[in-house]
């Protein structure tokens, strides 16, 4: 095999593919990026069973060439030496020949690094999936889902099917839902469907594999394909497919716990609240529970206190727009202004439905999204 391509793409696709890589993986060859060159172009694979990824880079784009194949072939190369070295190398062009015994030889300017590479037949071969079930989004819209669930998922592996997401239709528009029993963020969006009986639930993607899927979407409107399988989802881009195994199990149901009513409403500015709490959790971030006490005052402001016994109290009050009964809550505050960071919107509603229940959060000037939280016992 023997080709040369452009430094800056070739380093870029590179990144990409190393995202799947995993240092801990038990099968040796799974350490590695393989690398094929046809008559068409370049294509990289990455994968640790759980994720894989693979690019393709065509012999130009736009008229300007980006490779130039001399020999047809495929090797596998150690990712974590191999996306290091192309990252650093000095030239514009990066030349690439694998001769016997996989011996691989890298060049650029006066650059030349000797590798030993893989048996490329070794590598596990990518899913073939059907694609009966297929909707599309936006880019950007996918990479701002992500955002605003992700952070929720649980990181306990006592219940696996909680570090996903959870992905479900209704009457054509997607909802995703993030839990960890403790909090829950949920966001709805259309989809862009190939038929319009598409349906489907309990579609559980691990949170690991969407945070790397957002690394690599770009910030623009260009649709990207879904393809669900039974087991399996796909992600296809432009020159780039995103694979990631599914969590086994059943998702809790999260709809009936949403509150339907509520014994108090509290309207608040967004980031004056989050730099309240982010003062009040310097001292509650002692006690390993975050905790930070919210009381409504008779003048329309709302108390906000934390306590650390060792190191002192924090009191500080913030103007509001009540509705309802007086009321009085803890919880935890760094799942609370993990959420605000995420909101869009410059101010909140606050619904509560008593001192012992969840209560929601969630913009005042949209309604595809919003936060659960469990209260916190203080007594």
């Amino acid at each position: 095999m023997r080709f040369s391509i452009n430094r800056d793409r070739f380093v870029q696709d590179v990144q990409n593919v190393t995202k799947a890589v995993s240092s801990r993986t038990t099968i040796p060859i799974l350490t590695g990026i393989k690398i094929v060159a046809d008559h068409e172009g370049i294509t990289l694979t990455g994968s640790d069973s759980d994720i894989s990824i693979e690019t393709f880079i065509p012999l130009e784009e736009e008229g300007t060439e980006i490779v130039k194949i001399e020999e047809q072939g495929s090797i596998v190369l150690q990712a974590r030496f191999f996306a290091e070295i192309v990252k650093k190398l000095p030239g514009e062009n990066i030349e690439l020949i694998v001769q016997d015994q996989f011996a691989t030889t890298i060049r650029s300017g006066s650059s030349v690094f000797n590798l030993n590479g893989l048996d490329p037949e070794e590598y596990p071969r990518l899913p073939q999936l059907e694609e009966d079930l297929l909707f599309r989004l936006p880019q950007d819209m996918l990479k701002n889902v992500i955002r605003q669930t992700v952070f929720a998922v649980s990181t306990q592996e006592t219940r696996p099917v909680l570090t996903g997401v959870n992905l479900e239709t209704d009457e054509g528009v997607l909802i995703c839902t993030a839990t960890d029993s403790h909090r829950l963020a949920m966001r709805k969006t259309t989809i862009e469907k190939n038929d319009e009986g598409l349906t489907f639930s309990n579609v559980v993607i691990p949170g690991k594999s969407l945070t790397e899927l957002s690394k690599i979407i770009e910030d623009n409107n260009e649709l990207i394909d879904v393809v669900v399988t039974e087991n399996q989802v796909l992600f296809k881009m432009k020159n780039l497919l995103f694979f990631s195994r599914l969590l086994e199990g059943k998702y809790p149901v999260t709809k009936s716990m949403i509150p339907t009513q509520s014994k108090t409403t509290l309207r608040l500015k967004t980031k004056p609240f989050l730099q309240t709490l982010e003062r009040a959790l310097l001292l509650s971030r002692e006690g390993k529970n975050n905790v930070i006490n919210l009381k409504t005052l008779e003048s329309g402001l709302v108390e906000i206190t934390s306590i650390s016994p060792e190191v002192g109290k924090v009191t500080e009050n913030i103007e509001t727009h009540m509705q309802g009964e007086e009321m009085r809550i803890s919880f935890n505050g760094k799942n609370i202004i993990d959420a605000l960071k995420v909101i869009d919107s410059e101010e909140i509603d606050i619904v509560f439905t008593g001192a012992m229940s969840p209560f929601v959060i969630r913009p005042i000037d949209h309604d595809h999204y919003l936060h659960l939280f469990s209260p916190v016992r203080t007594y």
